[in-house]
């Protein structure tokens, strides 16, 4: 999976330079505020992105278990086909190869296990992701609503602009404790 980016950075330049021909602190307020919506929002692409690689690792190596499982049952079925076949074989050799087949069975119960675990870090992986993404895509509808406020001279829209900039925040967070609490 690719990582997310923030296609915003000639919006947050033409911010800056606003800020920066700009008398009004108030044009001022709104740059610092997206050159903070734009770190956040960087910082939330990374974590995304390191999250969406993370779950495609665990989902090949959980694959890569379920082949393993398979071929464990494979080997399980043409010894029983051996076994129901080999009437003339020697009492220990029938052992040895009951025993074998009692652990393929064994293994491929902690294959399966194994198997199912990865999946499961997949499936968390991925969720961390899409709440990683949402935030991402609050973060820089945010800064191109601070765009807009600047280029109309509108509070309203800066109000707005933090507004999902805090929402954005919220996912940001809310990942964070996700991955810190299980």
């Amino acid at each position: 999976m690719e990582e997310q980016e923030v296609p915003l950075e000639d919006v947050h330049e033409h911010i800056a330079h606003e800020a920066h021909l700009s008398q009004d602190k108030w044009v001022s307020r709104v740059a610092l505020s997206t050159a903070i919506l734009a770190a956040l929002a960087a910082i939330t692409a990374l974590l995304a992105g390191d999250h969406a690689n993370e779950a495609m690792i665990d989902q090949i190596e959980a694959s890569d278990q379920w082949n393993f499982y398979q071929a464990k049952g494979i080997k399980a079925e043409v010894l029983k086909m051996r076994l129901e076949m080999a009437g003339t074989q020697s009492a220990a050799q029938t052992a040895t190869e009951q025993a074998k087949l009692g652990e393929y069975t064994n293994q491929q119960a902690e294959i399966r296990k194994q198997a199912e675990e990865l999946q499961g870090t997949a499936r968390e992986h991925l969720q961390k992701h899409v709440i990683l993404a949402r935030g991402v895509t609050l973060f820089q509808i945010a800064i191109a609503i601070a765009a807009i406020a600047i280029l109309t001279k509108r509070r309203l829209f800066w109000s707005v602009s933090l507004l999902f900039g805090a929402i954005g925040l919220t996912f940001l967070v809310w990942a964070l404790l996700a991955m810190h609490g299980g």
